[in-house]
C-alpha cells in the first residue's frame, strides 16, 4: 500500500546556504527584472530598433508590480540615450492663429525665453526713455512747426486772393466757406439779396474760381500733413531702430545657427517697430501716453513647452491618467468680459507625449482604454508622428476662438502594459495596433526558484526597504517571504512575479515590527503579516467552516460509509483562495440509464466537469465490460451543493464513490480526495492542491486529529505542495497524512483498506449481476 509523504516533501523551505546575509542592509539596491529572459530580450530589442512601429506591448496582469519594474528597467537603458530637444511655441506675426513651433537643443529654449523676456523688459525702458529725449521732442516740434508754417502760407495766400476779389475765407464748424465781402468784411444775407443780376453773375464766377482754389489748398494741406506724419513716423522708426537694432542683434548671436529662431526674431523686430506705441510708456508708467495692459506684451513671450535644461537622460514618463488632454496637451481658454472665452499661444499646455518625446512613454492598457477617445488620439499621434494639442472647448462643440498651432514632430517609444487577452484581441481586430506595436514582451507570472532568483528576490526586498525607508529584514524573514513567493506561484519550484503582493507583505511586516519596537523585521513579523492578511480576507471561509462544525453541512471525518467520500474544492474570493470539503455520494442499482450526475442534470455542472464524468464512464467500460455490456443505473452528486461546479479534479472522487457502491466496500471518511482521471485509470494533476489539503486539515483539526485523517492527491502534484508549517508539523507527529497516488488502484486501496484486485473483482461481479438482471428483465418483462 502507498506510504504517506514525508514532511520534507510537503514544503520547500528556504535554504540559508543560498543567501549569505545577516539583513537586507547587506545588499545593494538593484533594478534587475527577475528571471524573465524572454521579456527582457523583447524590451531590449524594441528599445534598440529605431524604425517606426516598434513600440512594445508588455503582457502582464495588474498588481504584479510589473509597471514599476519596467519603468525602472527602461530608465537604466535611457541613460545611454541623448537628451532630447527643447520645444517652444512663439507668436506668428503673419498668422496669429497659427503659433510657430521651434526646436532647440536641450537648455537653449530656456535661454531664449529668458533672453527675450529680458530684452522686452529692457526695450520698454529704453524706448520710453528715447522718446522722452529733448532732441526727439525738438525734432518733432520742428516737423510740426514746419507743417503749420506751410499750411498758414497757403491759407494766407488764398485769403489775399479772396480779398482782392471782394470775398472772404471763413472757418466754420462745417469747414471753410467762401462768402462775398466788402472792405474785408463779409456781407450780410440782405446785402447779398440787393445784388443786381450782373453782380450776382459776377459773384458766382468769383465763387467758383475761389472754391476751386480752396479745394486745391486743402489738397496741398492734406499732402503736407501726410508728409509730416510720415516724417514723424520715420523719425520714430529711426529712434526705435536705434534702440531695437542693437538689442535684436545681441539676442541673435547665441542662436545664429538656428534658422527658425533668426526668422522669428526678424519678424519680432519689425513688429516692435510697427507697434512702437506699446513701448512709449515703461513698466512704471513713465513716458508719454496711458500705461499699456500687460497682456498686450504676450505676443513677445516664449511658451517653453518642453524644457530639458535640467534633464540628465532621455525621459521615461509613466502616465497613469491618459486622458486626451493629458496625452496631447491642450489649448486653454480665458473668460473675458461678456462671457466669451479667448485663447492665445501662451495658453498652450504640454502633454505627456511632449514630455516623453525623444524618450519613452509607459502606459497601462487598462487606464488607456477606459478613457474615451484616448486610444484613438494616441494612434493618430503615433501614425502621424506628430503632436497636435487638444482643444477641449471646441471639441465639445462650443463656439469659441481657437488656435491651429504647428504640430510638433513625435519620436517616442511607447511601452503599453496590459493583460494578454487584450493584446490578442487588439492584434486580431485593430490593424493600426499591429502596425504600431510590433514587439510583444511576454512576461511569465512565475520564474524558476533557483538560487540566483532567490538572491534577486532578496535584492528586490532590499531595494524596496531602501526606497521607502522601511526596516531591513533578517535572513530568516527574507527566507519566509521567498517561501511565500512559492506559495503564490502554487509550486515549490517557482517564484511568483506578483511583486505588488510581495511588496505589500514587506510593508505589512514592517508595520508589525515597528509596532513591536524592533529595529529589524523578523520571521515572526512576516508570519503575523501573513496571518493578519488572511484574517482580513477569510470571513466567508470561516462561515463555511462554521456550517461544517455546527452540523449544517454534512461531512464526516471518521468512520466507514458505503458509496460516500469527501471531495475537495477551491473557492476564490478576491485575492483569497481556500479549500473546503464537499460530500460526494453514489447510489448504484439495476437499470440502463448509465451513470447520471445529478448536478449535471440540473445544469449546475460545467463542461469540463462533464468531460471528467464521461472519462469516468470510459474507465468503467474499459476496465470491466470487455465481454459483457455495461448495464447499470447510477446517480452521483455533490451533496448540499447549490451553486455551479466545474473542473475535472473531482472525477477520481466520483469514481471512488461508484466503485465503493458497486463493490459493497465502504470508504474511510477520514480521508479526503482530489485528482482527475483518464480512461486508463491514471490520476492526473489538478490545481489548488495546497489550499485543498489545508482546507481538509482545518476541518479535521477542529473535529480533532486522530492520526487516521489525511488527503489523497495526485503524485504529479507533490512538487506543488507549499503547506503551512502547522500542517507539516502535524504530519511529522503522525497526526495527519498526505498520500500521493498515480493510479485508481493505489487510491482505492488506501480508501478502503482492501486490495485493488479484491475491489475490481467485487465490482465486476456486481456489474455482471446487474447485466443479468437487466437481460432477464428484457426477456421476461416486468
Amino acid at each position: 500500500m502507498t506510504a504517506s509523504l514525508p514532511p520534507e516533501k510537503l514544503r520547500r523551505s528556504f535554504d540559508e546556504a543560498n543567501l549569505q546575509l545577516k539583513t537586507t542592509a547587506d545588499l545593494s539596491p538593484g533594478t534587475n527584472i527577475i528571471g524573465q529572459p524572454r521579456g527582457v530580450q523583447a524590451i531590449d530589442f524594441g528599445i534598440n530598433i529605431k524604425s517606426a512601429g516598434y513600440n512594445i506591448y508588455v503582457l502582464g496582469e495588474s498588481g504584479t508590480g510589473r509597471t514599476t519594474a519596467i519603468k525602472t528597467f527602461v530608465e537604466d537603458k535611457a541613460g545611454a540615450d541623448p537628451i532630447p530637444s527643447d520645444w517652444l511655441y512663439v507668436y506668428n506675426f503673419l498668422e496669429s492663429h497659427q503659433p510657430l513651433a521651434i526646436q532647440l537643443p536641450p537648455g537653449q529654449g530656456h535661454r531664449l525665453q529668458d533672453a527675450l523676456q529680458q530684452m522686452i523688459r529692457q526695450l520698454r525702458t529704453e524706448i520710453a526713455r528715447a522718446f522722452d529725449n529733448q532732441a526727439f521732442r525738438d525734432s518733432t516740434l520742428e516737423v510740426r512747426h514746419m507743417l503749420e508754417r506751410k499750411r498758414d502760407e497757403l491759407f494766407v495766400a488764398l485769403q489775399n486772393n479772396a480779398a482782392a476779389s471782394n470775398a472772404a475765407l471763413l472757418s466754420t464748424a462745417e469747414g471753410f466757406r467762401i462768402v462775398p465781402a466788402k472792405n474785408g468784411q463779409p456781407l450780410q444775407p440782405q446785402q447779398l439779396a440787393e445784388f443786381s443780376t450782373e453782380e450776382k453773375s459776377t459773384w458766382q464766377e468769383t465763387y467758383h474760381d475761389l472754391q476751386h482754389e480752396l479745394n486745391e489748398v486743402i489738397h496741398q494741406v492734406r499732402k503736407l500733413e501726410r508728409e509730416a506724419q510720415n516724417e514723424l513716423e520715420e523719425l520714430e522708426r529711426r529712434v526705435t531702430s536705434s534702440v531695437v537694432d542693437v538689442a535684436i542683434e545681441e539676442l541673435k548671436q547665441p542662436f545664429v545657427t538656428y534658422e527658425l529662431v533668426i526668422g522669428y526674431l526678424d519678424q519680432l523686430h519689425q513688429d516692435i517697430i510697427d507697434h512702437v506705441d506699446l513701448f512709449r510708456v515703461d513698466e512704471e508708467g513713465n513716458g508719454k501716453g496711458e500705461p499699456i495692459p500687460e497682456n498686450e506684451f504676450r505676443r513677445y513671450q516664449v511658451n517653453l513647452l518642453v524644457d530639458h535644461s535640467r534633464t540628465e537622460r532621455a525621459p521615461v514618463i509613466l502616465e497613469d491618467n491618459p486622458t486626451i488632454p493629458r496625452l496631447l496637451g491642450r489649448v486653454e481658454h480665458e473668460a473675458v468680459y461678456g462671457g466669451a472665452v479667448v485663447t492665445d499661444f501662451t495658453l498652450l499646455q504640454a502633454g505627456t507625449l511632449h514630455a516623453a518625446n525623444g524618450g519613452y512613454l509607459v502606459l497601462r492598457a487598462n487606464d488607456l482604454f477606459t478613457e474615451p477617445g484616448a486610444w484613438d488620439a494616441l494612434k493618430r499621434a503615433l501614425v502621424g508622428a506628430a503632436i497636435r494639442p487638444d482643444d477641449p472647448v471646441t471639441r465639445s462643440g462650443a463656439a469659441a476662438r481657437s488656435l491651429d498651432p504647428q504640430p510638433i514632430p513625435l519620436k517616442v517609444k511607447v511601452l503599453l502594459i496590459g493583460p494578454p487577452g487584450l493584446y490578442y484581441q487588439l492584434h486580431s481586430m485593430d490593424e493600426d495596433f499591429r502596425i504600431l506595436f510590433k514587439v510583444m514582451a511576454d512576461f511569465d507570472e512565475t520564474v524558476p526558484r533557483t538560487a540566483e532568483n532567490e538572491k534577486k528576490y532578496a535584492q528586490f526586498i532590499a531595494t524596496l526597504s531602501h526606497d521607502e525607508s522601511l526596516l531591513h529584514l533578517d535572513q530568516e524573514a527574507v527566507g519566509r517571504i521567498i517561501e511565500y513567493g512559492s506559495r503564490l506561484a502554487d509550486t515549490q519550484n517557482k517564484l511568483s512575479t506578483r511583486f505588488g503582493n510581495i511588496a505589500d507583505l514587506v510593508r505589512e511586516a514592517n508595520y508589525w515590527a515597528a509596532g513591536a519596537n524592533r529595529n529589524i523585521v523578523t520571521v515572526d513579523d512576516v508570519e503575523q503579516a501573513i496571518d493578519h492578511r488572511e484574517f482580513l480576507h477569510n470571513r466567508i471561509e470561516t462561515r463555511m467552516r462554521e456550517g461544517l462544525t455546527e452540523g449544517k453541512q454534512l461531512v464526516a471525518t471518521d468512520g466507514l460509509v458505503l458509496g460516500q467520500i469527501n471531495g475537495l474544492t477551491v473557492s476564490q474570493i478576491g485575492d483569497h483562495a481556500f479549500g473546503h470539503p464537499s460530500r460526494v455520494t453514489a447510489r448504484t442499482y439495476a437499470g440502463r440509464e448509465g451513470v447520471v450526475q445529478i448536478d449535471r442534470e440540473v445544469d449546475l455542472a460545467g463542461s469540463i466537469h462533464n468531460k471528467g464524468l464521461m472519462t469516468l464512464v470510459g474507465y468503467l467500460g474499459g476496465q470491466y465490460a470487455a465481454d459483457f455490456p455495461l448495464s447499470l443505473s447510477a446517480q452521483v452528486t455533490f451533496e448540499q451543493s447549490y451553486g455551479g461546479i466545474d473542473g475535472d479534479s473531482a472525477s477520481s472522487t466520483e469514481l471512488y464513490a461508484l466503485l465503493s457502491s458497486l463493490a459493497g466496500i465502504p470508504i474511510k471518511q477520514a480521508i479526503a480526495v482530489t485528482g482527475s482521471i483518464n480512461q486508463r485509470g491514471e490520476i492526473q494533476a489538478i490545481g489548488g492542491v495546497t489550499q485543498k489539503v489545508e482546507g481538509w486539515f482545518a476541518v479535521c483539526q477542529e473535529a480533532g486529529l486522530t492520526g487516521e485523517q489525511g488527503v489523497l492527491i495526485p503524485a504529479a502534484n507533490i512538487q506543488d505542495l507549499m503547506l503551512r508549517v502547522a500542517v507539516v508539523e502535524a504530519v511529522k507527529a503522525g497526526k495527519f497524512h498526505i498520500w500521493a497516488v498515480e493510479t485508481v488502484d493505489q487510491g482505492i486501496e488506501l480508501l478502503t483498506g482492501a486490495s485493488s484486485a479484491e475491489i475490481h473483482a467485487a465490482v465486476e461481479t456486481r456489474l455482471r449481476q446487474l447485466a443479468e438482471i437487466l437481460k432477464e428483465y428484457r426477456a421476461n418483462g416486468p
